[in-house]
């Protein structure tokens, strides 16, 4: 294996340049007591190109589970038994104001998903009605969208209604795909990635970690996307529902999740790393050195599991001292976001050194659902921060946003 030499890979990327193959399997195979530095090497590279900057996004899940495909990852995937909230189509009213609500809590992006293969020509229309209230209500928000496998056109009308973005992710190496999947190929991914990128669309593609691939599957699928030449990679870690072929799969540490991290900034210097799905569950309590390697997260729940409250990923930007990025290269304190949200909902007792009292801890679960700190939602909370050794951790199903009469987590 290749040295890991630190101070040469941090140069490279600097340049903005990749790392080599070799140094990225170098990084992944480091151990924990060259994990501070491998930190510190991504971390150096993250501000020179983002600076103290953190993109926040907020996911909208349109439509939500019975989807045709088997992948194996999937909560919403064929024959998966995971109990996860099954609806159509949200109305433009109610996907408007989900979005709303994530703006408003700081979002620059919001990431509008419905399960399934691909959309239909109609279902394109509906969402490009979505997007124009969207954009209408919010002008300067950025909007990505994600439906499945897209035709040119389809990319095209998109763009034109207001789309910014269209994500599409590769999850894992070519030669791994057939492990994750038997209903479409890697290849069908690539494609529409490029298809989405022909449409006008920046393309959003990113991998999901913990499956049982090996370093050099990961590598594989990092310099895929380098090549795609793909904005923003959002790196997913498995979350092991149960009902899935990969329930109980549990493979990942935080070390390892911030090893991979590392490689991925180092590997795409200059392009959005995003630290998505299974950021709370794996990596705990180490969570906030994973914001000194990337500069965006998503904001509150996911599509159908329960992140972290939103106070506590504004609280945890303003421990870091980093800033939440806003429109035009605006960057905004998140104890300034923290107050107007406390304010919304009723909190305006509540000091800025007061925030961790209601909702600003993981766990907490109190979201925008807290009106007074009455916790109506405390057994839908957010997941620990941490598991007793031995004791797997529980995914926790969302069940409150998007699809619910329970205000979101946000």
């Amino acid at each position: 294996m290749t040295t890991l030499d630190l101070d040469q890979m941090t140069a490279t990327a600097l340049s903005g340049t990749s790392i080599s193959r070799e140094d990225a399997l170098a990084v992944l195979g480091s151990g924990n007591d060259q994990l501070m530095g491998v930190v510190a090497a991504a971390s150096a590279v993250r501000r020179k190109f983002f600076g103290r900057r953190v993109k926040l996004n907020y996911l909208v899940n349109l439509k939500s589970g019975l989807c045709p495909e088997d992948c194996s990852y999937c909560s919403q995937s064929l024959g998966a038994k995971t109990g996860v909230l099954k609806y159509s189509w949200l109305s433009t009213e109610q996907a408007t104001a989900a979005a709303t609500a994530g703006v408003g809590g700081g979002a620059r992006r919001v990431c509008l998903v419905a399960s399934g293969r691909g959309p239909s020509n109609r279902d394109v229309d509906r969402v490009g009605e979505i997007i124009g209230h969207i954009k209408a209500e919010n002008p300067e928000v950025e909007v990505c969208a994600c439906l499945g496998f897209l035709t040119e056109e389809q990319a095209s009308t998109l763009h034109e209604a207001g789309a910014d973005a269209y994500n599409h992710n590769l999850n894992s190496a070519e030669s791994n795909y057939a492990e994750i999947c038997s209903t479409h190929s890697y290849s069908d991914r690539v494609d529409t990635v490029e298809t989405a990128k022909r449409g006008g669309l920046s393309p959003c593609s990113g991998l999901i970690a913990g499956m049982g691939e090996t370093d050099e599957e990961l590598v594989d699928v990092l310099f895929a996307l380098r090549e795609l030449g793909v904005d923003s990679v959002p790196v997913n870690f498995l979350l092991p529902f149960e009902g899935t072929p990969l329930q109980g799969h549990q493979e990942l540490t935080p070390q390892r999740c911030l090893r991979i991290l590392a490689m991925a900034r180092l590997v795409c210097p200059d392009v959005e790393v995003r630290a998505a799905a299974g950021r709370e569950y794996h990596l705990r309590s180490m969570q906030p050195l994973a914001l000194e390697i990337c500069n965006s997260i998503f904001l509150g729940d996911y599509l159908t599991s329960e992140g972290q409250a939103g106070d506590a990923d504004l609280r945890m930007l303003a421990d870091l001292g980093f800033t939440v990025q806003g429109a035009n290269g605006e960057e905004i304190d998140p104890m300034e976001l923290l107050s107007a949200r406390r304010a919304k909902h009723g909190h305006a007792g509540h000091g800025a050194a007061d925030v961790a009292a209601c909702g600003s801890a993981v766990g907490a679960g109190c979201g925008s659902s807290c009106g007074g700190c009455d916790h109506a939602t405390d057994d839908a909370a957010a997941p620990a921060s941490g598991v007793a050794e031995g004791v797997e951790p529980e995914v926790h199903v969302r069940r409150r946003g998007a699809g619910t009469q329970v205000p979101a987590n946000v």
